[in-house]
């Protein structure tokens, strides 16, 4: 199922022995678009620190409760890396985060989590994790090694989705709304579209537009660049935040604009 990540904020993020905290923001991939980290504000049992919790860690959510329960203890939650998550999160800040919940590192791979789609194949003691993880652990170290060296000096790759909120969408011809939002599946935590908000055109006109149509993401600019034209986004199905979106729509919204859909893909 897809979810607006604004509903994410203010989830309780629960371990297996008390609250640790609420979202208040979520760090995405600008390469892959998936959710890597939760920020947590921990409130006043750790002064307030922010600290990231991986969705590797996240049990089955419970929805109707507002909660994401995780395989972590409050100690192991006050024992991690201060990370300042009010500046960029950089690959060596995600090791260390990484290293000290004993996950492994979830780039590298040929899945959107290490060779798999689902983040909780990447926890410890899960099968496919076991299956033989020294062999896996020796090509992940010996890879990673190479990749590191080649983007040490690499801008950060994780993204605030609060920060994106507000960018303007460049068309092919023409400018046209802005990101209002996020849809993310709840399974793999991939960003799945962008909500777009093109009031300024059609007032309370919202479409959704998906990552693999972005042609760049122009951070000094705040704007984002697609590849698509001022018409097919204009005549695109409308989007209903109140409603939850369904593989029909999907369907219809992927053939409007000619392209393949995800569910087809994946």
């Amino acid at each position: 199922m897809l979810r607006n990540v604004k509903d994410l904020e203010t989830y309780a993020i629960s371990a297996s022995d008390g609250e640790i905290g609420p979202v208040t923001d979520v760090y995405f991939d600008d390469d892959a678009w998936a959710i890597r980290y939760f920020v947590v504000d921990t409130g006043s049992w750790l002064s307030s620190r922010k600290v990231l919790i991986s969705p590797i860690s996240v049990h089955q959510p419970h929805w109707l409760a507002q909660s994401l329960p995780v395989s972590l203890t409050r100690k192991q939650v006050r024992n991690s890396p201060d990370i300042d998550t009010d500046k960029p999160v950089s690959r060596q800040n995600e090791e260390q985060v990484l290293g000290h919940y004993g996950y492994p590192h979830y780039w590298g791979g040929a899945g959107l989590w290490g060779d798999g789609r689902h983040p909780q194949s990447m926890a410890p003691g899960h099968a496919h994790q076991e299956d033989d993880r020294a062999g896996r652990e020796r090509e992940l170290e010996a890879g990673l090694r190479d990749e590191k060296a080649r983007h040490s000096n690499d801008d950060p790759h994780l993204r605030s989705c609060n920060a994106i909120l507000g960018y303007g969408i460049h068309a092919t011809d023409g400018d046209i709304g802005h990101v209002a939002g996020f849809l993310v599946d709840d399974e793999t935590w991939a960003i799945r579209f962008l909500i777009v908000d093109t009031s300024n055109w059609w007032i309370g006109h919202k479409v959704l537009i998906a990552p693999p149509w972005i042609q760049g993401v122009h951070w000094a600019e705040r704007s984002v660049s697609v590849a698509l034209d001022l018409e097919s986004i204009r005549s695109a199905p409308a989007y209903d935040a109140t409603v939850d979106w369904s593989n029909e729509q999907d369907l219809s919204l992927h053939r409007h604009y000619g392209r393949s859909n995800y569910r087809q893909v994946v």
